[in-house]
């Protein structure tokens, strides 16, 4: 399996240098050159995790060997990295709806999943290539991303790791995690702005070959732990086939039935992990796109217009406080027929105008699959509150939106399939915000102590790494610039 750019300007490349590469040089995504054929859901494997995971993989990693695929898996989902069993486990709260658990990893958000094991991949990937410079992983952060890239690149000798937050756009247990983070190789800055800022400065830093050529003359090599990634992208796609089997294996649904998936969505990447899943096979009816009161993908795909010109809001669920979407270039790639030139023209548009259009012919693609709803703040409180005192099922404010947008779709259509909800957070990575929802809390109360309070009136346990973190020392402080991106790199490199 070969990779090339969706801007068309790049030569094919295995794997293992789509993997080190991130970002393609011409600015577009690596996605697989040729179509692989179609899983027979009948013939996966059911028992574990991990053996899924490996058949999955091996399609798509075809320059790594059978051992090196099984050895990253192993090494990446252990017990003492997962503290559950079942890696993504699923559990039914109501009649047809299921909420799958993405949040057992050390960090407790989704992107653990694939965090955990792009290190391995990486490792493997520099053997294979010869890559003998440093990499640097430079990585822009709307709250998640950040501390699971951290956390798994983390002391990796070859490799540091950087990574940008808005300073002011994340949780208060996110901005903590990053900020006590420990490690010899890693750096975290706080960017004045929101995310977009943070993204659009990391994304002109990989466009920047000069920039890139002064690098690589001290040693460095520029790599990305994003979803712009395609090793961020891949181990994603390996849970939908898991939650899908186990409700075979629960005896919910037989093979074949179709389900939907609701996708708490920012940057696009969980969901469209869904969407290639779909490509291999996977029986989907509707890929349900959840966005917070930044609703620029619901607009998108119920209009066909991608209009970033809006005001940003910072939201109580602030992975998703993105106007820039980057996934969704692939997306109108695959939806095109790989018509490059096409995706060129639409990516120009929004770098130049802020906005562009789709076809009619496109946007019917896309609407026959995707439906997507939001949520604003007071109906994700009212959704916690509503799902606690139901179900009694503690969500965090991303889970939450989805919940509300599956409620508003079931309200709108006759559909009887079986509903699985991604969960993408811990509740407690946003407790203040939970405890908004269940009772009023006082305002001089710090995050640290609402955890307490939160694990008392639910009766439920805070994860072990956010219980420490009020004694945890601060080690990293600065606070930056979209402007002085660049230099805050070469200085944390020592490059002058």
């Amino acid at each position: 399996m070969q990779y090339y750019s969706t801007r068309g300007n790049t030569a094919k490349v295995s794997s293992a240098e789509a993997i080190i590469k991130g970002l393609a040089p011409d600015g577009g995504l690596f996605v697989p050159a040729e179509r692989p054929g179609i899983f027979d859901i009948a013939t996966l494997p059911d028992s574990s995790y991990h053996e899924l995971a490996n058949h999955i993989f091996k399609i798509f990693l075809s320059d790594f060997t059978e051992e090196e695929i099984e050895a990253a898996v192993k090494n990446a989902y252990t017990p003492t990295v997962f503290d559950h069993p079942e890696i993504t486990p699923l559990y039914q709260v109501a009649e047809k709806e299921h909420i799958l658990e993405l949040w057992h990893g050390p960090t407790y958000a989704f992107k653990d999943i694939a965090l955990q094991i792009l290190p391995h991949l990486l490792k493997k990937a520099l053997n294979k290539t010869g890559e003998d410079n440093e990499i640097v992983i430079l990585t822009a952060t709307s709250g998640d991303t950040g501390k699971s890239a951290l956390e798994g690149f983390r002391d990796i000798p070859g490799i540091r790791i950087i990574v940008y937050f808005p300073e002011k756009g994340v949780s208060e247990i996110q901005k903590l995690q990053m900020t006590t983070q420990e490690g010899n190789n890693v750096s975290v800055a706080a960017v004045k702005g929101n995310f977009d800022d943070a993204q659009r400065g990391v994304k002109e830093i990989f466009n920047d070959p000069i920039f890139g050529d002064k690098l690589a003359a001290r040693g460095f090599r520029l790599s990305s732990a994003n979803s712009i990634n395609w090793g961020r992208l891949l181990p994603q796609i390996v849970y939908y086939f898991w939650a899908y089997l186990r409700l075979v294996k629960q005896n919910k649904i037989v093979k074949g039935d179709k389900v939907n998936f609701i996708v708490p969505t920012g940057n696009f990447g969980n969901i469209l992990a869904g969407y290639y899943a779909c490509t291999l096979g996977l029986p989907v009816n509707r890929l349900i796109c959840a966005s917070n009161q930044n609703n620029i993908l619901t607009d998108f795909i119920n209009s066909g217009l991608y209009d970033s010109g809006r005001k940003l809001f910072l939201t109580i669920s602030p992975s998703m406080d993105i106007l820039i979407s980057s996934n969704l270039e692939r997306l109108l790639f695959e939806l095109t027929e790989h018509d490059s030139e096409v995706i060129e023209g639409w990516m120009e548009e929004l770098k130049t105008k802020g906005s562009y259009r789709v076809d009619k012919f496109t946007l019917n693609k896309i609407q026959n699959l995707f439906y997507a709803g939001y949520a604003d703040d007071s109906k994700t409180l009212a959704t916690i509150k509503s799902v606690y005192n139901d179900n009694k099922y503690l969500v965090d404010t991303h889970t939450a939106v989805g919940k509300a947008v599956l409620n508003k779709y079931l309200s709108e259509n006759n559909d009887n399939c079986h509903n699985i909800i991604l969960s993408t957070a811990s509740p407690y990575k946003f407790a203040s915000s939970v405890m908004k929802a269940l009772r009023s809390i006082p305002e001089k109360e710090s995050e640290l102590e609402v955890l307490n309070k939160l694990a008392r009136i639910t009766g439920t346990t805070i994860p072990k790494n956010l219980a420490c973190l009020g004694s945890k020392k601060i080690m990293h402080k600065q606070v930056i610039t979209h402007d002085t991106m660049r230099d805050h790199l070469l200085n944390t490199l020592a490059i002058s």
